[in-house]
């Protein structure tokens, strides 16, 4: 069984929802784009795909080692085609890694075949949610916390590109963020529509 079959085969029999463009979940690292994403393609009766995660089975190789081995540039190829192969398949939700909306070619991409949301947190929240993890590449610097903020200040430029906006906070619990997607998503009928049937 493939994952999105797996995926499908978990989600509830009627979907409230007709979602007609695949949702790219795009934002810094501690966003809530994983979590968030896995709680709103519930939702939506949606299988729910992890570019970061797909990548990593296809190298068979986890994204610190891919940078470790291969370095930033190489990954980021990977990325672009594995997004772009993402956004011809099935409709779902599509988190992404940080720094993938920082392409021109994918914010590109998702604006053609899908819609880009943008998790924008804070960066006292983002950091209370990394510092303890050391799963991050781009946080394995002697003052990670900096690192974040450069980040953070490098990348907002690019995220406020993207189609859609919501905001974070620290208590707002994942259930909640992923209602506040549905209802920014609700705005455009042309990705989202509530089913009558």
């Amino acid at each position: 069984m493939s994952k999105i079959e797996h995926a499908m085969a978990e989600m509830p029999d009627k979907p409230n929802y007709d979602l007609k463009k695949t949702v790219v979940l795009v934002g810094l690292m501690g966003a809530g784009k994983t979590a968030v994403g896995r709680a709103l393609a519930l939702a939506l009766g949606v299988p729910f795909l992890d570019s970061d995660n797909e990548i990593e089975v296809a190298a068979n190789m986890s994204v610190p080692e891919i940078f470790a081995r291969d370095g930033e540039p190489f990954f980021r190829d990977r990325e672009t085609q594995v997004i772009s192969r993402l956004l011809d398949s099935q409709k779902c939700v599509l988190s992404t890694g940080g720094g993938a909306f920082m392409s021109p070619l994918n914010q590109q991409n998702i604006h053609n075949k899908g819609v880009s949301v943008w998790l924008n947190g804070d960066i006292d929240l983002l950091w209370s949610r990394v510092k303890h993890r050391d799963t991050r590449p781009l946080l394995r610097t002697s003052n990670p916390l900096q690192t974040l903020t450069d980040l953070y200040h490098a990348r907002v430029p690019q995220y406020q590109k993207a189609d859609l906006h919501v905001n974070c906070a620290p208590s707002v619990s994942i259930e909640m963020m992923a209602e506040r997607v549905v209802q920014k998503l609700l705005t455009r009928p042309d990705v989202l529509e509530p089913r009558h049937d």
